[in-house]
């Protein structure tokens, strides 16, 4: 740790029970080992995300994938919320989830996708995330959760998409040393990466052997690191104190 700072506490929040771990899952690594308390919130439970599934089974299955996958990370919790995928909607009852766990998580740092993207359910997040962004600090809003009397760090996940506006890197976290295990979380997802993606991207279907099928995920282009945009709402700390809360 530097300083006297306390252990800080990160909420990263993505659509679907797989978007935090390949967003976050190798600076996830990294900042437990640095004695941070992390936290994933899938806001949909990915009951849509499926070729021959659906439904509450399949919400069910990502749930279980979820914990597992939360395991092998080795962070603190993973909750995954019963709002539909594929339909997720920016409106008051899911902002008021949002608003409640962010505060009752006591969050330092805030994580989420930008509202531009090719999924509405991940756009739709990242305008939840915004939303909520003043408001987890105002007492009479969700008033049976305490406020939160400083607001935290809010930043976005990195992504490919340039409008309104490219994605800026504020920082960056390089994860070679954690890789293998944000791949063995990854592949805890088994009906997303070897079963939905492969059919929705129209690719030859994986191998069957768990050994095969993981070297495949492997040589899947996945970056080995993970950057962060500084977000425009919430606290906003010089971006040398910001790098300095990232491990390295």
């Amino acid at each position: 740790m530097f300083g006297q700072q306390p252990p800080l506490r990160v909420i990263a929040i993505g659509a679907h029970p797989d978007d935090c771990d390949i967003k976050f899952g190798g600076t996830a690594i990294k900042m437990m080992r640095m004695g941070y308390a992390v936290k994933f919130l899938s806001v949909t439970n990915g009951d849509a995300g499926h070729q021959t599934m659906g439904g509450a089974a399949l919400a069910v299955r990502r749930k279980a994938e979820a914990r597992e996958s939360a395991r092998r990370l080795g962070i603190t919790e993973y909750e995954v919320l019963d709002n539909h995928d594929g339909e997720l909607m920016p409106d008051l009852n899911v902002r008021r989830q949002i608003i409640r766990r962010i505060r009752q998580w006591r969050a330092d740092i805030v994580l989420s996708p930008r509202p531009n993207d090719y999924h509405p359910d991940h756009r739709y997040t990242g305008v939840l995330v915004q939303d909520s962004a003043y408001m987890v600090g105002v007492p009479n809003i969700c008033a049976d959760t305490p406020p939160l009397r400083k607001n935290p760090i809010f930043l976005y996940y990195e992504d490919r998409f340039q409008r309104p506006s490219p994605f800026r890197a504020d920082v960056t976290v390089p994860i070679e040393d954690v890789w293998e295990q944000k791949l063995s979380a990854l592949d805890a997802h088994v009906s997303q990466f070897y079963e939905w993606l492969p059919w929705i991207d129209g690719k030859p279907e994986p191998p069957k052997d768990p050994a095969e099928r993981k070297k495949m995920l492997a040589a899947q282009r996945f970056r080995q690191m993970e950057a962060f945009e500084l977000c425009e709402y919430g606290s906003r700390p010089g971006l040398d104190e910001l790098r300095r809360m990232f491990p390295h």
